[in-house]
């Protein structure tokens, strides 16, 4: 769906409106590796920071944009927190499949920025 949006030249808003529906859908299909709701909210709030605004994403810019008094809740989920890598990225392939998916398509990583 992502991808007929793009080709179509949809609204801003409507553009908008289905990258957020599809972040929430991302969320709930990974939500089953966290067992603690707690965890699950710091990884969601980890998540938001990345795909920020913030031109740098350090651990403090993404507490702070958390709303966290320090980095120790988004460290801890790279750091201390538990979850089954290769579970998470099948998830990940599996969404990345089913939403941008086209016999037609290339795959280009960009490893130069964060």
């Amino acid at each position: 769906m992502i991808r007929d949006l793009m080709i179509g030249g949809a609204s801003v808003e409507d553009t908008l409106t289905l990258w957020a529906s599809s972040l929430r859908d991302a969320k709930e299909r990974i939500r089953p590796l966290f067992t603690q709701e707690r965890v699950a909210a710091s990884a969601w709030q980890f998540l938001d920071g990345l795909l920020g605004n913030e031109p740098r994403k350090t651990g403090w810019m993404r507490a702070e944009a958390a709303g966290d008094p320090g980095p120790w809740r988004q460290q801890a989920i790279l750091g201390r927190g538990h979850c089954d890598a290769d579970a998470l990225r099948d998830i990940v392939r599996e969404y990345a499949l089913e939403t941008l998916g086209d016999e037609d398509a290339v795959l280009v990583i960009d490893e130069t920025g964060f």
